[in-house]
């Protein structure tokens, strides 16, 4: 294809530049294109020159051209007959703008003789086009050179003063030389000059005689004419015959007769134009006639004498006679000789009036169409000249009242352009057109019509109305016809006067209605009279507004007779009138109130006559429209009386009773459409009437009378939409103005706004038409409206006549076009989502033969240059159905894909393209890369590198959009007028598309790029407003945009393999303190948005909220990426972290605004966050308690719905600031407002969850029985979630506790605010139904913090916690356990669930019963007493289970049962058998311990075994670890797996070990106290059990095999084994030193060391029991301490050993306390194992026992 970097500019380019249509709008650059092509428009159609030798060696010796396209050039040189370097350039600009190929395809037309001369035939066509936007490009010029409110004029006004010279007498032998050109033949043009060719020839060469006649028109009406230049002229349209004598009119046919008139009308006009009769007018005037410049050339004048005397065969001369009998006649009073007066008798028999009349008409219409209005204007100046000068009489031929007429059609005419009524309404009333005035108010009211034409004509502004509706109000004069004399006046005797002798009603209505009264007395005097008649006027005063209103009335009283049609025409100009009247100004329609009332009773009577005048109901009708444009209710309440609109007989109900027009009545007008108009072929009434309803539809009525409208939607829908373009049509256009009106209609209803009321089942106005253009065929008839094609419409446009584009059936097809489109894709848009694929929808989509599906149509709009708008909607209904319909567009465009690319490409290359077409261009590519795969890779056009297919590196194609991308988002670009803001947010739209859809191959080229990186971050760096200036809200999404696509690739991208050039920009960023930058201008987006809110504007822009969308998600990836993006400092990180809680701040204490909640949600997800990863920065800001508590305390009083999330996120971030902070060393003042608030809501949302979890079990039956702990509820309405408000309030609840350590506060506002009560309330329900795990479990929660205060356990013990917990408890396990192991799960113990909840209660009991001891014990036996068989099961559980939740569950029941055992004999009194059971059952868990704890591999085994596969590895931090070859990533992820399974083995040891600690302790308060039993021999030992057996084997896994002494010995060497292997601190991967923190390794010596206490004094206490025992013998005590005294004597020597070497401290008065009163073991180092006091109490046993 042509190179799109070619310098030269095509004329119609040059055209859409001059228009202000393309991206070139800054008067400079219309100054430069000026000045460059200056030279072309001065030449005109001269610049094209015909072919020469010269120039075809020129073009064979140019080496960058290709050869084929020089040989295609050459013949196109021959069929234009053009030169050969200018045929290579057409050719070169064809291809770059209107050819429909690839390149590709080029080569295979070029060698395809018949695709070769289809192409030099398009070629030629667009030739054609480039020489009429050439003209059209000098008509532009002349046309706004002078007119101030022109944003151009001044550069236009310069060009045209260059031009000024020489381009008349251009245009004028370019004129000459179109209607003498000889026809081309196919001997000299070729073979393809064949008849039709010729033809099109023929019309082109018309077209460009209209447009130089145009230009020269335009030219003199700035510019004065010499009368030579006159003659001249004169001669040469005498000799074309003003278009008619054309040399090849044989060729005129009867499609060319417009463009021949237009030639004639343009030739009569250039030569009134030439005699400046304007400023002969002022001449006469002024009485100088001699300063005209015809008043000096006798000779000249003579000359045009003769010439004008041979005219008269043609009605084209009509004007130019009467203009030279009126020069004549002024210059030269007194020669008023026979030639002058044949010349103006022959212009009267021309008819020159009429001519006037239809040659303004065919003209067009005066708005932007210059030359109309232009000739207005001359033809105004002729006219006013000619009545002032002759007697309208002598201006009369034939038919006086024809002529008459003539004259005020061309006056109305005339007066319709712009600015001609005002200066009319300044005149003197007998001067100018003022005279035809005053002869039609002599007339007034026998002919109503004339004064009426000519007032309506003169109303153009507001002024004028005022004076129209004065002069009306006004009148002097009563002109009446009488056939006879009548009786009761008195005559003159000359007839001439009458007067009147009996007062007289000029109207025979009714008494008491409006009506005329003539007095007697009254002069009248006779125009006309004799046999004939009289005519006789009156000299009597009135206002015509009463006469209008009795002429309605008599109407009204006539309209079933045969006067109906005369009245008929004397009211409908009434109508026209006061319709023109309130369009133009509003205010006087209360003064017309007499006559727009009475609409209604007309409309009424008319419509139901058996011929209705359709043109007087369509007058009814328009006036209608206006007055609904303000009074729509008014009008719609009127209008429903008279019958005229359709309407339903039955109430609207259904869709479907709407769509099948059941009980719909068509109205009076539906009869006149189907009767009248359609046979007739005129639509007045339909247009008025679809004018009317979508007034009414704009008018926003509201539901109840929108639905009454729904019968005449349907009537469109159903009857009109889809046949009216069957309908016959007498006049060209109406059936484009009908389907055009038809959707403007369907427009404004979908662009309705939605009606809140209507949330039921009846249909709306809106859900009818997308229901029916979604399933009915009026979706059909829209679809065949788009379906026109680029190819129709610009024929259509070709074939316009007129030189203004801007008007015309091509521009009504345009416009209809554009709607389609736009209803379409409303239609699509609001749709409601369904399965069913609609009618609509597939229609769109399917998939047809030979490329005439829909989606080509619509993609080859692009090729459409004429509208920009027409493209832009086409392609945006693309992207609409790229979104939605399930198809693949590049599979429906078929073959024409890669063109089609091709076309968008260019357009979006172009640098003077329109900046929407090439941003919609962008955004259905952004749409596509998402849900278009094959047609994103046909426009990313990537190519592997050097053709490997094997190969993941690619190079940018010559076609791909990747090239423009890259140049919009070019730093150097930037400011540009071919790269605004908008567009460079498009490029980056779709760059983040790409990203986002992780387009790897695109991505990878893209980084690749040389300054990528520093292009795309550019705009980070820019200087931006401050949020209070009206910043352009695209910057903002541009900067969105590159935050994301730079976060994504931070994200998916190894860090390590990051480009150097991001590193280099995230650094150049950092260092550029960007990021305080950016978080404070955040902080003012937040702040800003807040201030507007409390002004009461509702400002929360998209562009605002995407912006803190992507800081928030860059600044969270700094949370875990900090050094990627340089985010180290922690000041920096403060300061960004301050800025975030000012603007939740700023936000969210306005919690009235939903704007400002939406935007708080975001910052306060930001918040925490930052608050989570944060930590040790968060731990150095200042207090920032208080901002949050007052966020709290607001967001609390917003609506509930809203910002339940909010809420949850605020109270997640104090729970984290009160874990960081703390209260920062002191008390806050906020700590009882705020405690106060969390425990208002803890007991709101308690409350309600209760409600909730009611209302569920009435909605749903409980399951009859329950299989396991883990319940799933069904949610429904359930409000119990993890993050939810309610359990975060507890837990922020149970913080704020644990802050106030003395109580102080809680315990004033618990006494206010009943929290315990309503959380006890709901956390029975909840474990009764077993709901709510997450509420329960943190309740729990709150409840142990409380209870570790003795004021705390008082409160919870004094709320009723054991009547709460005790028996729902049961529901929490009960009837899940089928054995017993069953019940026990193999969940995690972090992970919430039922389970968790039950031992929260043990902890909460343990935690009671410790704080609280003689007051609780009660209350600790009951609970133990309900529970017993769950506590011996767990017990006895840890031989089958190893779960670390079984153990987390024996573990809090051991540390349960350690504080009960402190209360023995209470229990022994109140429970023996139960805690007989727990004894012997603690007992064998001591021995189940110690063997799991002795054997590590059994245990391995047993967790392998028992959990049904291997441990599962322990989540592992996320790291990013460089690539490994495969060998060592296997060994490295087995040395994992291997570690994974140690941690997890270690934990479960600790957890044995602990379990086996608090079981020592437990049985320490079992057996007698170690220094009574030694010391006090009368100590009663019935009061103890034995507990273990004289036996000293080790301890089995068997259950058969009681707990002995030997199970105590080997719990002393485990546990001396364990502290030995810890002390070795072996080198051995997977140690417990290497697997554990020194802290971890600290405690568990602790608990080792612990562990041994309990155990030697348990084992001393049940020694010296059994010793003491009588029952047991002899033989057994002597081996008892024989065993003894070796066991403990090898024990003794290894703990020397050990606490040599140091030992740790003993726990017992710590984390386990015992009740032995013993002093607390201090760390050993520098301490001799002789000073230990539990190895010295052993020594003394063993000397006992030695004894």
């Amino acid at each position: 294809m042509a190179d799109s970097g070619m310098s030269f500019r095509s004329c119609r380019e040059l055209w859409t530049i001059l228009l202000g249509r393309s991206a070139l709008r800054e008067r400079g650059q219309i100054q430069s294109e000026l000045e460059t092509h200056c030279d072309r428009l001065l030449q005109g159609l001269s610049y094209y020159k015909p072919p020469s030798s010269s120039s075809a060696n020129k073009v064979k010796e140019n080496k960058d051209v290709a050869q084929p396209l020089k040989d295609f050039g050459l013949r196109i040189s021959k069929l234009l007959a053009l030169d050969e370097l200018q045929s290579v350039q057409l050719l070169q600009c064809y291809l770059q703008e209107d050819y429909r190929g690839t390149r590709g395809s080029l080569k295979v037309v070029l060698k395809d003789e018949r695709q070769s001369q289809a192409l030099l035939l398009k070629v030629a066509d667009y030739y054609y086009e480039e020489r009429m936007c050439l003209l059209r490009c000098v008509l532009l010029l002349l046309t706004y050179f002078q007119d101030e409110r022109h944003p151009y004029r001044a550069e236009y006004s310069n060009c045209v003063n260059k031009l000024e010279k020489d381009l008349v007498s251009n245009c004028q032998s370019q004129f000459e030389k179109l209607f003498k050109a000889e026809v081309p033949t196919w001997e000299t043009h070729g073979n393809l000059m064949t008849e039709r060719q010729v033809s099109r020839w023929f019309l082109q060469c018309l077209r460009e005689q209209s447009l130089l006649l145009e230009i020269i028109f335009l030219y003199y009406a700035y510019f004065e004419m010499s009368p030579a230049d006159l003659l001249t002229f004169t001669k040469m349209f005498k000799e074309q015959g003003f278009g008619l004598r054309q040399t090849n009119r044989h060729l005129v046919d009867k499609s060319m007769d417009v463009l021949v008139d237009r030639i004639g009308y343009l030739g009569s006009l250039i030569l009134v134009e030439g005699m400046d009769i304007d400023f002969l007018h002022k001449c006469a005037l002024e009485d100088c006639t001699e300063q005209h410049q015809f008043s000096n050339v006798a000779d000249i004048v003579k000359e045009m004498d003769q010439l004008l005397l041979t005219f008269g065969d043609l009605p084209h001369h009509g004007p130019v006679l009467l203009a030279w009998v009126l020069l004549r006649h002024t210059l030269r009073p007194d020669e008023s000789n026979p030639v002058i007066r044949r010349i103006g008798s022959t212009a009267l028999q021309l008819e020159v009036f009429k001519y006037l009349a239809t040659m303004l008409k065919g003209l067009g219409v005066s708005g932007n169409n210059c030359t109309a209005s232009t000739a207005k204007m001359c033809v105004y100046g002729l006219l006013s000249f000619v009545i002032t000068s002759f007697e309208e009489e002598s201006l009369q031929t034939g038919s006086a009242g024809l002529q008459n007429s003539y004259l005020i059609d061309a006056a109305c005419e005339v007066l319709s352009a712009p600015s001609l009524a005002e200066v009319f309404w300044e005149m003197k009333p007998n001067m100018g057109l003022g005279v035809i005035l005053d002869s039609a108010v002599g007339m007034f009211p026998h002919k109503i019509g004339p004064l009426l034409q000519l007032l309506s004509a003169l109303l153009s502004n507001k002024s004028t109305v005022k004076k129209v509706y004065n002069f009306l109000d006004k009148m002097s004069f009563y002109t009446q016809a009488y056939k006879h004399k009548p009786n009761d006046i008195i005559a003159k005797e000359d007839e001439t006067l009458w007067r009147r002798q009996t007062p007289k009603l000029l109207y025979p209505l009714g008494a008491g209605q409006t009506n005329l009264w003539m007095p007697l007395g009254i002069l009248g005097q006779v125009m006309i009279g004799g046999e004939q008649g009289y005519v006789v006027r009156w000299d009597y005063s009135y206002s015509s507004w009463t006469l209008f209103t009795c002429e309605v009335e008599m109407l009204l009283h006539v309209v079933s007779t045969a006067d109906v049609l005369a009245h008929c025409a004397r009211v409908k100009p009434i109508l026209d009138l006061v319709h023109k009247i309130i369009s133009t100004d509003w205010t006087v329609s209360d003064c017309l109130l007499p006559l727009t009332s009475r609409i209604y009773m007309l409309l009424q009577r008319l419509t139901s006559v058996i011929n209705p005048p359709v043109d007087m109901i369509a007058s009814c009708i328009n006036c209608l429209s206006v007055l609904a444009a303000r009074m729509p209710g008014k009008v719609w309440s009127s209008l429903q009386r008279t019958g005229f609109l359709p309407f339903a007989s039955n109430p609207l109900t259904s869709m479907a009773q709407c769509v099948s027009a059941e009980g719909m009545k068509a109205g009076n007008y539906g009869n006149l459409l189907v009767q009248i108009e359609q046979p007739r072929g005129e639509y007045a009434v339909t247009m008025a009437f679809l004018k009317l309803v979508t007034t009414l539809v704009k008018g926003q009525l509201g539901s109840t009378q929108n639905k009454g409208l729904i019968p005449c939607v349907l009537l469109v829908l159903k009857e009109m939409l889809p046949t009216y373009h069957k309908w016959r049509y007498n006049t060209y256009g109406v059936r484009e103005r009908i389907g055009c009106l038809i959707l403007e209609l369907i427009h404004a209803i979908l662009n309705l706004s939605p009606e809140g009321e209507d949330q039921g089942s009846t249909p709306t106005l809106q859900s009818l038409c997308i229901y029916s253009l979604a399933n009915t065929e009026a979706g059909q008839a829209v679809v065949n409206i788009m379906g026109v094609g680029v190819d129709k419409i610009d024929v259509v446009l070709a074939a316009q006549p007129s030189s203004c584009i801007s008007e015309g059936p091509g521009h009504i097809l345009i416009q209809t076009v554009k709607l389609a489109f736009s209803v379409t894709n409303n239609a699509i848009r609001l749709k409601p989502p369904s399965d069913a694929v609609s009618p609509l929808e597939q229609a769109l989509t399917q998939h047809g033969g030979h490329g005439n599906n829909l989606v080509v149509v619509l993609a080859k709009y692009i090729y459409h240059k004429h509208d920009p708008a027409l493209p832009r909607l086409a392609i945006q209904l693309l992207k609409r159905l790229a979104t939605v319909a399930p198809m693949s567009v590049y599979a429906c465009l078929g073959s024409d894909a890669a063109a089609i690319r091709d076309a968008f490409l260019t357009r979006l290359q172009s640098k003077t393209e329109d900046m929407r077409v090439k941003v919609m261009i962008l955004e259905f590519l952004t749409v596509a890369v998402e849900t278009q795969p094959g047609l994103i890779e046909l426009f990313l056009n990537l190519e592997v590198k050097d053709g490997n297919e094997g190969s993941k590196e690619f190079l940018l194609g010559e076609w791909s959009c990747l090239h423009v991308v890259l140049d919009l988002i070019d730093s150097r670009q930037q400011g540009k007028y071919w790269c605004p803001p908008l567009l460079h947010r498009a490029a980056l739209a779709f760059l983040l598309a790409l990203w986002q859809d992780r387009r790897d191959s695109a991505i990878s080229v893209l980084r690749s790029k040389d300054r990528f990186w520093e292009n795309l971050t550019m705009p980070l760096f820019g200087t931006l407003a401050p949020p209070s200036d009206t910043t352009e809200p695209c910057v903002l999404e541009t900067c969105a945009f590159v935050m994301k696509i730079v976060g994504l690739e931070i994200f998916y991208v190894h860090s390590g393999s990051l480009e150097a050039s991001l590193k280099d920009g995230l650094q150049k960023f950092s260092n550029a303190r960007r990021y305080e930058c950016w978080s404070q201008y955040v902080k003012l987006l937040a702040c800003h948005v807040a201030a507007m809110e409390d002004e009461g504007v509702c400002y929360f822009p998209e562009q605002t909220h995407m912006l803190i969308l992507a800081w928030r998600m860059l600044l969270i990836l700094a949370t875990s990426h900090s050094d990627v993006m340089q985010l180290t400092e922690n000041q920096t990180k403060l300061k960004l972290f301050m800025d975030v809680l000012d603007a939740t701040k700023a936000a969210l204490t306005r919690p009235t605004s939903v704007s400002c909640l939406r935007l708080g949600s975001m910052t306060a997800t930001l918040l925490l966050v930052l608050l989570k990863r944060w930590r040790s920065v968060v731990a150095t800001a200042p207090d920032i308690l208080p901002p949050l508590s007052l966020i709290l305390e607001c967001v609390l009083q917003a609506e509930q719905q809203m910002m339940e999330r909010t809420k949850a996120k605020i109270l997640s971030c104090l729970i984290s600031v009160l874990q960081i902070q703390g209260l920062n060393g002191g008390e806050i003042s906020q700590l009882p407002q705020l405690l106060s608030s969390v425990c208002e809501t803890v007991k709101d949302e308690a409350l309600a969850l209760i409600d909730n979890t009611r209302h569920i079990q009435r909605s749903l039956e409980p399951p009859e029985d329950e299989d396991s702990m883990e319940t799933d509820v069904p949610r429904g309405l359930q409000k119990d979630q993890r993050d939810g408000v309610c359990v975060l309030a507890l837990h922020l609840a149970k913080e704020l506790c644990r802050t106030d350590e003395d109580g102080e506060h809680w315990v004033a506002v618990m006494r206010k605010v009943p929290v315990l009560p309503s959380v006890l309330s709901g956390m029975e329900l909840s474990l009764r139904s077993k709901q709510n795990l997450y509420f329960t479990e943190a309740a729990l929660h709150l409840l142990l913090t409380l209870a570790r205060t003795p004021q705390g356990a008082a409160a919870v013990a004094g709320a009723g916690v054991i009547q709460t917990i005790c028996l729902p408890l049961l529901s929490v396990y009960e009837g899940s356990a089928n054995g017993t192991s069953q019940s026990f799960t193999r969940k995690s113990q972090d992970s919430a669930c039922w389970p968790g909840v039950y031992r929260l209660c043990m902890s909460l009991m343990e935690s009671l019963l410790k704080t609280l001891r003689y007051n609780f014990i009660n209350e600790a036996l009951d609970f133990v007493g309900v529970h017993q068989e769950r506590i011996l099961q767990c017990l006895n559980a840890v031989r089958s289970v190893q779960s670390l939740a079984c153990l987390d569950e024996a573990d809090h029941t051991v540390g349960f049962l350690l504080q009960l055992s402190s209360f023995c004999s209470e229990w022994h009194f109140h429970l023996p058998k139960l805690l007989h059971d727990v004894q012997v059952n603690l007992c064998y868990l001591c021995q189940t311990c110690t063997y799991l704890l002795h054997s590590k591999k059994m245990l391995h085994h047993y967790l392998q075994a028992k959990n049904g596969e291997s441990l599962p590895p322990a989540p592992l931090p996320r790291t990013q670890r460089p690539p490994q070859t495969p060998s060592k990533e296997a060994a490295a992820g087995r040395g994992e797996r291997e570690e994974a399974e140690q941690k997890a083995l270690l934990a479960v040891q600790c957890s044995l070990l602990k379990i086996l600690s608090k079981t020592l302790a437990s049985l320490q308060h079992f057996t007698p106290d170690c220094c009574q039993i030694l010391l006090d021999q009368c100590m009663d030992l019935a009061e103890y059990r034995t507990l273990f057996v004289l036996s000293f084997t080790t301890p089995a896994f068997d259950p058969d095999v009681a707990p002995s002494f030997g199970t105590l010995l080997a719990t002393i060497n485990v546990a001396l084994s364990m502290l030995s292997e810890m002390e070795k601190k072996k080198e051995a991967s997977l140690s417990i030193v290497s697997l554990a923190s020194s802290e971890e390794i600290q405690a568990l010596k602790s608990l080792l060391m612990f562990t041994m206490e309990n155990c030697f004094y348990v084992l001393i206490s049940q020694a010296v029991r059994c010793l003491k025992d009588t029952a047991i013998l002899p033989r057994d005590k002597q081996r008892l301490k024989q065993e003894l005294s070796s066991e403990l004597s090898t024990l003794l020597s290894s703990l020397s050993r050990h606490f040599r070497r140091g030992s740790p401290s003993s726990p017992a008065s710590g984390i386990l306390p015992c009740t032995q009163a013993k002093p607390p073991t201090p760390g050993s180092k520098g301490i001799h194992e002789g000073q230990e006091p539990f190895i010295q109490l052993v020594q003394a046993f063993v000397r006992l026992v030695q004894r």
